[in-house]
């Protein structure tokens, strides 16, 4: 068995911004894992607020043995991007070698489109209410959020795409006060979730709090090993791959949250179709999948994932799986 790492840019079809700053590239990691001529791949995006860099996530996974199997993985690295690019380029080769596809392999259903969010980038009120005109045609719109100054950001949007699906995502930004504040306003604007409104380290303030519109752990859910502590003050899950590790343990924890209540949200990091490939398994008949990190590029992998009016479909044998 050989890993190959390797670091490729894409550049971002514009400049991309949240509350905790802007992009203007994805940098993002991908591992190919060669076997008996066979090689699977995929990718993973290091991500800064979980501590990780190209650097340290490629140390990772060169400190792998010189054969090991998905089981094995499991124990040989934590929940993180490492894990995940390894584990869905073994599950590519799996397939590969078996000639068949990965839902074949997972015992999953064929897989079918899923409506995916289009998330609008951090900007004054004016841009995101132009972003939000240009792009009112889409189902389901993103909002990043989390400064003091949402509510004219908020009622921008709403005008700029009146019939639009609204979910908002604070990423940590928001307080528990201004949280409270703002939730009968989401409710009037019509947002259909609101993700992450407080920081992961403060969110035991959630508890009790009165929840008017569907509330989704990101930042405060990675794994299994999370739920516990989310009882309480969530609604829905974000399941996103380079917090997990991988296929395998995305769909542990879909059917472990499922099982305990919760809904599913399946999201991305900003990355090229061969990481989305991995999550459109994970979003089959999830509540809200947001997986559009491809839109977001001026360039993408060939053969790309399609997107069309049924939303993002699964990848091609081409792509991966």
């Amino acid at each position: 068995m050989q890993i190959e790492v390797t670091r490729d840019v894409f550049r971002l079809a514009q400049v991309f911004t949240i509350s905790r700053g802007s992009r203007t590239e994805a940098q993002v990691l991908t591992v190919r894992i060669t076997e008996g001529g066979v090689a699977g791949w995929g990718e993973c995006v290091p991500y800064a607020r979980y501590d990780e860099t190209l650097d340290s996530v490629t140390a990772e996974i060169d400190s792998l043995p010189e054969r090991f199997d998905r089981a094995a993985l499991y124990d040989l690295l934590p929940a993180g991007a490492a894990r995940n690019a390894v584990d869905c380029a073994l599950w590519d080769l799996e397939a590969k070698q078996a000639g068949k596809r990965v839902w074949e392999l997972a015992g999953l259903p064929a897989p079918g489109p899923e409506i995916t969010a289009y998330t609008l980038s951090l900007a004054d009120p004016a841009e995101m209410e132009a972003q939000a005109a240009k792009n009112a045609h889409r189902p389901l719109l993103k909002i990043k959020l989390g400064t003091p100054d949402d509510m004219p950001r908020l009622e921008a949007v709403r005008r700029g795409a009146p019939k639009a699906r609204i979910i908002v995502d604070a990423n940590e930004g928001w307080s528990a006060q201004v949280y409270a504040d703002l939730a009968p306003h989401l409710v009037r604007l019509g947002v259909a979730l609101v993700e992450q409104p407080l920081p992961a380290d403060a969110d035991e303030a959630l508890i009790g709090m009165d929840r008017p519109v569907p509330v989704c752990a990101d930042e405060s859910a990675h794994d299994r090993a999370s739920l516990p502590a989310l009882k309480g003050k969530y609604d829905v899950v974000n399941i996103k791959l380079d917090k997990t590790g991988g296929l395998t343990e995305a769909l542990a924890l879909r059917d472990a949250a499922r099982a305990e209540g919760y809904d599913i949200m399946v999201g991305c990091m900003v990355g090229s179709s061969l990481a989305m490939a991995p999550a459109t398994l994970v979003a089959q008949g999830a509540l809200v999948t947001d997986l559009d990190g491809p839109l977001l590029l001026a360039e993408d992998r060939d053969p790309p994932l399609l997107f069309d009016d049924a939303g993002v479909h699964p990848p091609s044998a081409g792509l991966w799986g």
